[in-house]
């Protein structure tokens, strides 16, 4: 199957890696050589760690790597695709731009899925003509790593396409759970309240940033504590996912803490910044910010 990812970041290339490792021809593209030349960086460190691990053997790293090709040009990456995964940024407007622009140059009958975590795939599906065709698929952060896909149907989904999508995931080793289009879905919806009380209580003093990951790890299991998952995800993500529950719910259970908002502001935005709940400079083992977060 030709595959066709937009977007080439942290979750996009993954996606590649994935559907390139089980042998269907990818399209990766993006905005310029650069971030797709990043791109393909990650994948090969990525490929090479599983060689290293002996779950995949330099054969298969090698013809993984032979099944991508990069674009800067979104007609050319989807002119022949079966399927398009778009994993750009957590944008309403960007995401629904890009869908206009899929279904314009996309075969008519090209499945075209939406990494989206929280972005209601209806709306997504009503910048096209083909809404039966438009589904979500929401990838977990590691991509090569997580098991779930998170399959969404919007309001016009068919049942012929959330069924390729359901067997095209298994086919590439995931597991994938279908749920129904409202805010957050499932996933987001119960992980980024946690996340949000987590900030809460840092917030108001009840305690410091590892003594709260410290809990949630040895009192509950989590294999990452919220805030240093926080970190992980992005905080201007967990921010983009509680500002669209909040409005679609309309319930303030929902709103971002303050002290998340002025991180965000701040450009304190966790790993990929250099610096959020934990300080990731200079390459070093992150270690807690020593900041008032109250």
């Amino acid at each position: 199957m030709n595959i066709a990812v937009i977007g080439a970041g942290t979750m996009g290339n993954g996606i590649a890696h994935v559907f390139a490792m089980h042998g269907h021809k990818v399209n990766l593209c993006d905005v310029s050589d650069e971030a797709l030349d990043k791109a393909l960086e990650t994948i090969k460190s990525n490929l090479w760690r599983m060689v290293a691990k002996e779950k995949i053997t330099e054969d298969i790293h090698d013809k993984s790597l032979q099944q991508i090709t990069t674009h800067t040009n979104i007609q050319e990456a989807v002119q022949e695709a079966d399927l398009v995964i778009e994993a750009a940024s957590e944008k309403e407007d960007v995401k629904l731009k890009i869908f206009q622009m899929l279904d314009e140059h996309a075969p008519s009958e090209c499945i075209l899925a939406s990494n989206t975590s929280s972005i209601s795939i209806t709306k997504i599906a009503s910048a096209t003509k083909r809404p039966d065709k438009v589904i979500g698929m929401h990838f977990m952060n590691p991509v090569p790593v997580m098991k779930l896909v998170e399959v969404i149907r919007g309001y016009k989904t068919s049942e012929a396409t959330a069924r390729v999508v359901s067997d095209l995931s298994k086919q590439v080793s995931k597991v994938p759970i279908e749920v129904n289009d409202y805010p957050g879905f499932i996933a987001n919806r119960i992980l980024m309240p946690m996340i949000n009380e987590a900030i809460f209580a840092l917030y108001q003093g009840v305690a410091g940033v590892s003594e709260i990951d410290g809990i949630m790890k040895l009192g509950m299991a989590h294999p990452m504590g919220p805030l240093e998952l926080a970190d992980f995800i992005g905080l201007d993500v967990c921010k983009a996912i509680l500002d669209v529950l909040h409005k679609g719910f309309g319930e303030q259970k929902y709103a971002p803490c303050p002290l998340l908002n002025n991180m965000v502001l701040a450009g304190s935005l966790g790993k990929k910044s250099g610096v959020g709940f934990y300080d990731y400079s200079e390459h070093r083992k992150a270690e807690v910010v020593a900041s008032n977060f109250t």
